[in-house]
């Protein structure tokens, strides 16, 4: 069976999300769908397009015990997981910035170090409806901003350097035709 997820080189992950006009039934379907593939990928987070879909949604689930600060105290206490974010918006970053391996479902067993802000600020509706702001740092704020970019058609080869291109040329140039393979 064919994997659900869109594989690097699938135009559907170019593809800009379109804002969710009212959190339907078939919107909380398609979350709970996009949470059961995320967990059976073994993933923390999937956005729409990795399905796909040009929904403005995301999900999340970041393991409480993988986003602790340097003196392992959780980096973000009152957030609960999993998390469906709908019709997101960064509305605030911090300027501390920081480096660090990232992965993705589209680009399997490829991981490259990205820089990215340490905190941001996330407003978005939540799978009743409501408005909600988080704000969050370490591993959470890592996930929501790889995750927007899905929403805006940008990829983690976006975020690779020259040298990290080439690095992983033959590995890309598979994953391309393995997603045409199964188009």
């Amino acid at each position: 069976m064919a994997s659900p997820v869109c594989i690097y080189g699938n135009p559907a992950l170019r593809k800009k999300s379109e804002p969710v006009k009212a959190v339907s039934e078939e919107i909380l379907e398609l979350a709970d769908y996009m949470l059961r593939v995320m967990y059976a990928k073994e993933g923390i987070g999937l956005a729409a397009e990795q399905i796909g879909r040009t929904e403005a949604v995301f999900v999340l689930d970041v393991p409480f015990d993988a986003d602790k600060n340097d003196m392992g105290l959780p980096n973000n206490p009152g957030v609960t997981m999993p998390q469906v974010i709908i019709n997101p918006e960064i509305i605030g970053t911090s300027d501390e910035m920081k480096a660090a391996d990232e992965g993705c479902l589209s680009f399997p067993d490829l991981y490259v170090s990205v820089a990215r802000p340490a905190e941001v600020v996330l407003r978005f509706l939540d799978r009743g409806g409501n408005v909600q702001v988080m704000k969050a740092k370490g591993l959470l704020a890592r996930a929501i901003q790889h995750e927007f970019d899905h929403l805006n058609g940008i990829l983690l080869y976006d975020h690779m350097s020259p040298a990290a291109r080439l690095k992983n040329a033959l590995r890309l140039k598979m994953l391309k035709k393995k997603s045409r393979e199964s188009a």
